[in-house]
């Protein structure tokens, strides 16, 4: 008696091919959450029919290998497999009980085809082999899917948690700083005051690192309010400011008298604080940081140098991504603010996404003879904007063509 192929005995079989499923399944480690029969069955009669479809389907040696990786082609709309790991996460289910059931479904398939065989054919492995890449296709669908939607999720409570965090921790910077210029109070409750004021102000930029972090990754990238200002002057105030923090260090300042330009003033200022507060950190205390500042018409150049242990190439590779530290075998003597080798490590990340929304870049050197050096490169004119729009319009960076703008 010849047989039929796969896709025939799937779509013929599909009833006892779900009760095998589920039976296995429910044998699977971690169990399966509280879930009825028609839970168990909702999507996998989808991805039954998908998969017959498939092995209907004429295929190239290289889809077929594409496919085996989860790499396969497919079309805009949601598959039945990320339908699928949708409606599992938001029943509580965990990734290892989404993929437990791919192997339920994998095996209930192939031990009744197994059971049905009478005469093998030689298409019988080509049908199994194809059916193994459909599957590993709609698994890598499936975990792709949960994975975007839990990391969307944690993204969204950080930023709504970010958020509410900051009406508390001003009203303690008010109250702080109202204490601090107090006469009518003993000294030691001055100081009290003054500890609760610094580590509060710490815990600000935490909290806005963490909500423009999260910003990025929503995918609303960070917001740029540009308008007509001297980078000089800016650079020379955040300089400044850094010295009066760090008076043990020599911060060094080489920039031309003006440079007029397009940018977002309190970003471009929370760049260069990043930038010069890592050339501290991780600089030799005895040598100075160098920041120089200069243009060649069209374009800005930022640079912060440090002399101090050398960074690997592996680990400039990754410097400016999220959550990355270099503390653990880099100087950082001289420092003795816990607070901040104690930071997220977003720094860097959100400098590199500020240049970027100004349609600029930002890399990284290091070398033994010039030392460890960060240069900003962005358009005197910002992308996006044009000289007749009004000072403050918000960007996001998109790329355009640029005019020059004149000193």
């Amino acid at each position: 008696m010849m047989r039929s192929g796969l896709s025939s005995f799937i779509e013929d079989n599909v009833e006892p091919i779900l009760q095998a499923w589920e039976d296995f399944a429910r044998t699977i480690e971690p169990p399966a959450l509280a879930m009825d029969d028609t839970e168990l069955r909702d999507h996998a009669r989808q991805m039954l029919h998908a998969f017959a479809a498939d092995l209907r389907t004429s295929q190239s040696e290289h889809e077929r290998a594409a496919k085996s990786k989860g790499l396969g082609k497919r079309g805009t709309e949601d598959t039945a497999a990320e339908t699928h790991a949708e409606a599992r996460l938001l029943s509580g289910y965990t990734v290892v009980q989404l993929v437990s059931e791919y192997r339920a479904l994998r095996s209930s398939v192939l031990t009744l085809w197994a059971a049905d065989i009478e005469n093998t054919r030689a298409s019988d492995m080509v049908d199994v082999t194809r059916f193994n890449e459909a599957v590993d296709q709609a698994l890598a669908e499936s975990v792709a899917r949960y994975e975007f939607m839990v990391k969307q999720s944690q993204n969204m409570f950080l930023a709504i948690l970010g958020h509410d965090l900051r009406n508390p921790l001003g009203t303690i910077v008010s109250g702080s700083s109202f204490l601090m210029q107090a006469i009518d109070i003993p000294p030691k409750y001055v100081l009290v005051a003054t500890r609760m004021f610094n580590s509060a102000k710490r815990m600000s930029k935490l909290i806005n690192d963490l909500i423009d972090f999260t910003r990025t990754h929503l995918g609303r990238g960070i917001p740029i309010r540009v308008k007509h200002a001297n980078l000089v002057a800016l650079c020379a105030e955040v300089v400044d400011e850094l010295r009066t923090f760090h008076p043990e260090r020599t911060i060094e300042f080489r920039a031309p008298q003006k440079l007029d330009a397009i940018f977002d003033e309190s970003r471009i200022a929370q760049v260069l604080s990043n930038l010069i507060g890592n050339a501290i950190q991780y600089g030799s205390p005895d040598m100075p940081v160098i920041v120089g500042l200069s243009n060649n018409g069209d374009d800005i150049f930022i640079e912060v140098n440090n002399r101090g242990t050398t960074i690997s190439h592996d680990e400039l590779l990754t410097i400016f991504d999220p959550m990355v530290r270099i503390a653990a075998h880099v100087n950082d003597v001289g420092n003795n603010d816990s607070m901040e080798r104690t930071s997220l490590g977003l720094g860097l990340y959100i400098s590199r996404e500020i240049v970027q929304a100004h349609g600029g870049k930002i890399k990284a050197t290091s070398n033994a003879s010039d030392g460890t050096t960060f240069v900003l490169t962005m358009p005197r004119l910002p992308a996006g904007f044009r000289s007749s729009d009004p000072a403050g319009d918000v960007h996001d960076g998109s790329a355009c063509q640029a005019e020059r703008v004149q000193s």
